[in-house]
């Protein structure tokens, strides 16, 4: 059998803080609406109808992660996805909730059936 080997305590961390910008359901919402093209931070307000220090906040968070990338033009910031592979984090993520979701659906009417 092979053996595993123990990760470092570093690699561990690095790991919990990457899946960790995703525990925020503001970042997932700021994610969806950059998923197709790059948006000023006051489109996201408007979008999301938060404060702009709260969406600040959250797409500062995501551009030190590398996972956005930012650009000035006069006085706005356009931020847009820069690691794709997110996309794809979360869509697998997506599809494995949705099998869970069906499967339950599909216990409860065993379970209603036999009333």
């Amino acid at each position: 059998m092979k053996q595993t080997l123990p990760l470092p305590p570093e690699v561990v961390q690095q790991v919990a803080e990457y899946f960790s910008l995703l525990s925020e359901p503001m970042r997932l919402r700021l994610l969806h609406l950059l998923r197709d093209e790059e948006k000023c931070v006051q489109e996201l307000v408007e979008a999301t109808q938060t404060s702009q220090a709260n969406v600040s906040k959250h797409l500062k968070v995501m551009w030190q992660a590398g996972i956005l990338s930012r650009r000035s033009e006069g006085t706005c910031a356009y931020y847009r996805v820069e690691d794709e592979m997110i996309f794809d984090l979360c869509n697998r993520v997506c599809d494995r909730l949705a099998t869970r979701l069906e499967q339950q659906a599909r216990n409860f009417r065993v379970l209603n059936s036999k009333r």
